[in-house]
């Protein structure tokens, strides 16, 4: 799916890492929760209250998950799966355009 119809979205931008990862926040008709944005050229730390699966829209990453060995590539069209109450590292060469789901 390229869009989302019949969302509302929140004004004000969630601005992480000194500018680093910027994102906004949708509500769907459901009440479903997402978030779409971008992480620019960088090796972030997310720590993470609800289980999300980030989708990779464009862009490609590394993500290592909490309590994993080795980092794992990600390109547009792909997504990984973090656990509630986690973390994981991600590193872009690229500017890195997502969408959260959150569970």
């Amino acid at each position: 799916m390229s869009q989302f119809d019949n969302v509302s979205v929140l004004k004000q931008g969630n601005v992480y890492f000194d500018g680093l990862c910027v994102s906004h926040t949708l509500i769907l008709a459901s009440g479903e929760k997402k978030t779409i944005g971008v992480i620019l050229p960088s090796k972030l730390v997310f720590n993470t209250a609800a289980a999300e699966i980030m989708e990779v829209v464009a862009g490609h990453c590394q993500v290592k998950l909490a309590g994993e060995a080795n980092s794992t590539a990600y390109t547009a069209g792909q997504s990984f799966n973090v656990p509630a109450n986690s973390s994981f590292v991600i590193e872009t060469l690229e500017t890195l355009h997502y969408v959260c789901h959150f569970s």
